[in-house]
This record gives C-alpha cells, structure tokens and sequence, in this order.
C-alpha cells in the first residue's frame, strides 16, 4: 500500500468515525424527552427537587411516600403532562442558587420557595401560588412575644431561608444570638429540647408543627413580610414548562382544586 493509498485510507476513517459521532449526536438531540412539548430531564416522569422535611408542603407520612401542598400541586402538573412525579429529597441550597436545575438533577423545584430578587437572578419562577409569612415560634408558657424579648438570647433559624435573612436584619439591632440549623427538623428538635428559647420560620410550618405536637408549642408573633411561594425552572430554558405549570395553577384555582388542596394541607382558606 502506497503512503498516499494509506493517507486516503486513514482519511477516509477519521471521516467515517466524524460521521458516526455526528449521528450518534444528532440521535442524541432527537432523543430530547418531550412530554407535550415541554422538555423533560428522564423520559415518562416530572422530576422534582425539594427539601425534606418541610411539612406540610413536604415530608414523609408514616409509610415512607413524600406527600404535601407542592407534591399535589406537582401531581396536577405531572398528570397534564401525561408522565409520572419522581422526587428528589436534595439540601435547599442547591435548590435556591440554581445549581440543582442547572445540573439536570430535576425539571422543577417544589419546596415553600420564596420568590425573591436574588433567587429570581438564577431561575425562573412560576406565578405565585402561595402566600406566606414569618412567625415566632416558643414552647408553651415561655414569655417571648417579640424579637425584643429575645435581646440576649438564642434565636433558631433555618440555613438559607427568608426566615434567616429576616432575623440577621435585627441581628444586631435586637441584640440576638442566632443559632443556624441546616434544616427544620433540626431546629424544630433544637427548640424542643432547649438549646434555643425560640425559632422563626414560615407560619404553616409551624402550624403544622403545632397540630403534631398539641401544647408544647405556640406561636406568639407573626411577622408580615409580604411573601409569596413559586415553582422555578431553569433560567431561560424551559419556557414551555413555565406555562404548563401556569396554566395548570389557573385552572386548578378556577376549578376548585385549589382550594381543596389548601384545605387538605393547611386548613381554612384565608380571605380573598
């Protein structure tokens, strides 16, 4: 074999090999998961990133099954979708920078997020569905009613959380010692046994707190910061998943199936 009959040869390989890795590509983009024409991460399944637990948006029942207002609200979008919920239990921090969604690790964040500027920055957020507020919790009995009573003293908050950035602005304002908790059982189990006098979270949780624990606990301030909950997507990527969980927020508050989910999980609606 001459040394030009040989070059062709081996050209004639390297563009083959090309070839066969640019269809192996092109299958590739054409295998893209669609489910009525919203892009998907695994075929047949919304995947969902959350944060357990966070009762009652989301926590395990007895059996070990993840149930809650966003896994509800994420069945109704699963169901137009025609595909399957799956659940992925993954640290908040992740889930508010982004990171998770970015990764492909899920098509959605559920978990009693807030929609804030900061977070806004790095994803994108479906219209509100839920409005919330901060709230003081202390065992029952304790005289803590608001953050000037607690000049001195440990305040529990939950790592990056609204509940968090709400109590650092009267850090040092209302004299308090901040104690930070990766997650709400911890802190919930760090007040119950003392090693803080008081702890701020979002209201429902709470409530919910409270309603599993009748007369160890109360809330004695609410504090109004005008919060309201949002799934995110993906920022600037998925734009046909937005809508369909829009969508599916619109109708499902227009057809009662809303509110029958808030009253499952939270109780009496509130005024409107």
């Amino acid at each position: 074999m001459t040394f030009h009959s040989a070059a062709r040869k081996a050209g004639l390989m390297v563009a083959i090999a090309a070839l066969a890795m640019s269809a192996g590509c092109a299958k590739k983009d054409e295998g893209e998961v669609q489910a009525g024409g919203v892009k998907l991460v695994e075929k047949g399944k919304l995947t969902v990133c959350t944060h357990l637990p966070y009762a009652p948006f989301q926590s395990k029942d007895a059996s070990g099954k993840v149930v809650g207002f966003d896994v509800d609200v994420m069945d109704l979008v699963a169901k137009e979708l025609g595909v399957e919920q799956s659940i992925v239990d993954t640290p908040f921090e992740g889930i508010k920078s982004g990171q998770d969604l970015n990764t492909g690790k899920c098509d959605v964040a559920a978990a009693g997020m807030t929609i804030t500027e900061e977070r806004q920055k790095v994803m994108n957020f479906s219209d509100p569905y839920f409005d919330a507020t901060q709230a003081l919790l202390v065992k029952t009995g304790k005289s803590y009613k608001s953050l000037d009573d607690l000049k001195g003293k440990k305040l529990g908050i939950q790592a990056s959380t609204t509940g968090r950035d709400y109590a650092k602005k009267f850090e040092q304002e209302k004299g308090l010692q901040l104690v930070e908790f990766e997650d709400v059982a911890a802190l919930q189990q760090a007040l119950a046994n003392g090693q803080v006098e008081a702890a701020i979270n979002d209201l429902p949780v709470w409530t919910e707190y409270i309603r599993k624990n009748p007369g160890g606990f109360e809330v004695t301030a609410e504090f109004d910061t005008g919060e309201q909950y949002g799934f995110s997507v993906k920022k600037d990527d998925n734009p046909e998943l937005l809508k369909k969980i829009n969508e599916v927020l619109t109708k499902s508050k227009q057809d009662g199936t809303y509110d029958k989910i808030y009253e499952k999980w939270i109780g009496k609606q509130p005024a409107k």
